[in-house]
């Protein structure tokens, strides 16, 4: 089948920026003070880089930026489509801002994101909210200018949802949340068709930047003194597959580790069909490349992954736990997804799951209770098993998995791990939040300067989530 993906010329980025000169242009004819943006996102890492970008080109049109919806003359809200929770969550913020906008008729409301880019869900705020003027989806997010502009000049409405496989655009402006830390997509969409997972049909089919321009990026931030990177990709295994001439995901590993400077790697998502030996060994042989390995299994029965379409079973997923294992002894952190509750789940299936979970000994899981979500296969799926029953399920395995976190952090009491201090932490005033290779938080006592570099801290009382810890001075 032949897939429609579309690279963006430098033409077009040239007319999006000449929209964005006019927007300007415009907002200084409106108005006699800079008027203020809020951009709200909901999801994956994947939305906020996006966003970022999103913001980038907000910044070259005039706006400034504020978090007070209240206070904004225009209000994004770049949307999740993953789970119900995430919609739910969207729709009631949106309808909140429907007196707020009888007020100020001169305000822009905007949705994009993934929700949009399902159909139901485009008609939804087509005929219940009225009062929202501009819509676009995840394919045509570098024409924001352009969409801004439209929305602020026609008095009707403006849905932009072009139904594409997707798209690759280089060279959009963007406005980074911290100064220290930073996002870089190296691709787009999933190929994968997971039954439960309507990713594939809001993001496109898989499409991968080309290396020397996620080369150049990276370069560059970490010229700019960024010292955590975060490669971002739905399947990032499956990173190159689709280039001439290929290139995998750990030869682009390599490549960014060999450049100069002091910084840290990171990536996510990886799946298990496509995690390879030879990215595992990358990730031991490679001394910037963070050591925490998130591997989603969703679930530890066989039967059910088929009816996941997972395409790995529950031996495949330990073969590679217990190679990395082997590979990176202690250092590794291993973190996975799992689903709660697959249609047709009984609770015997249920119980492979927490025996997985119990023989990977994960540091920690992100779980969740199947949501159906429209179009995929297994929103078809005869589901007999209720939501209550669901509940007692998730609340089993959050209390053995909290049981391993505890011993895994008890493991680490006595050491000094190299962090990167990140923020301020939870603990109390004086508390700062640093993050291990591993991905582990330490909280310790220490100075607001020290935000954005690297510390060496000795870990002195492992908690289960958290540990607290002292900066180990030569």
């Amino acid at each position: 089948m032949a897939v429609n993906i579309k690279r963006i010329t430098p033409q077009e980025l040239d007319r999006q920026r000449e929209f964005a000169k006019k927007t300007e242009a415009l907002l200084n004819e409106r108005y006699d003070f800079q008027p203020l943006a809020c951009v709200v996102t909901y999801g994956c890492q994947q939305n906020v880089a996006d966003s970022e970008h999103i913001k980038g080109m907000l910044s070259d049109m005039g706006y400034g930026f504020t978090d007070d919806r209240m206070k904004a003359k225009l209000v994004i809200f770049n949307t999740c489509a993953v789970r119900e929770h995430a919609e739910d969550r969207v729709f009631g913020n949106v309808g909140a801002l429907k007196k707020y906008k009888l007020q100020n008729p001169d305000v822009i409301i905007a949705l994009c994101g993934c929700m949009m880019q399902q159909k139901h869900i485009a008609e939804k705020i087509k005929e219940s909210f009225p009062f929202v003027d501009l819509v676009f989806g995840t394919h045509v997010v570098h024409k924001v200018p352009e969409l801004v502009y439209t929305a602020l000049t026609r008095r009707k409405r403006v849905f932009e949802l072009p139904n594409v496989d997707g798209v690759i655009a280089e060279g959009i402006p963007v406005k980074r949340d911290s100064e220290k830390k930073a996002w870089i997509p190296i691709m787009y969409g999933c190929n994968n068709f997971c039954s439960y997972c309507v990713v594939p049909y809001v993001r496109g089919r898989e499409r991968s930047r080309q290396a020397e321009d996620v080369i150049a990026e990276f370069k560059t931030l970490v010229d700019e003194g960024y010292k955590e990177i975060t490669l971002l990709g739905q399947n990032v295994n499956s990173y190159g597959k689709d280039l001439e001439p290929k290139v995998t995901f750990s030869q682009l590993l390599r490549m960014l580790n060999d450049l100069p400077g002091d910084f840290r790697i990171r990536f996510m998502t990886s799946h298990p069909k496509d995690c390879t030996k030879e990215l595992l060994e990358t990730m031991a042989e490679c001394d910037k490349v963070a050591t925490h390995l998130h591997l989603p299994f969703q679930s530890g029965n066989n039967r059910v992954l088929k009816a996941m379409n997972r395409s790995y079973t529950r031996e495949h997923y330990l073969e590679l736990i217990n190679y990395a294992k082997e590979l990176m002894g202690d250092e590794l952190s291993i973190t996975s997804d799992i689903i709660v509750g697959f249609p047709g789940e009984t609770y015997e299936e249920f119980l492979d799951t927490v025996s997985l979970v119990k023989e990977i000994g994960a540091t920690s899981l992100f779980t969740f209770i199947y949501s159906p979500r429209v179009g995929t296969p297994a929103a078809k799926m005869d589901d007999p098993v209720p939501y209550e029953e669901k509940s007692k399920w998730l609340r089993e395995l959050l209390a053995v998995q909290e049981e391993i976190s505890a011993q895994q952090m008890a493991l680490h009491k006595g050491k000094t791990f190299k962090c990167f201090v990140f923020g301020k932490g939870k603990t109390g005033d004086n508390y700062l939040a640093a993050r291990t290779d591993g991905n582990l938080i330490i909280e310790f006592e220490g100075d607001e300067g020290l935000i954005g570099t690297f510390q060496k801290i000795k870990v002195t009382e492992p908690l289960t989530y958290v540990m607290k810890g002292e900066i180990e001075r030569n």
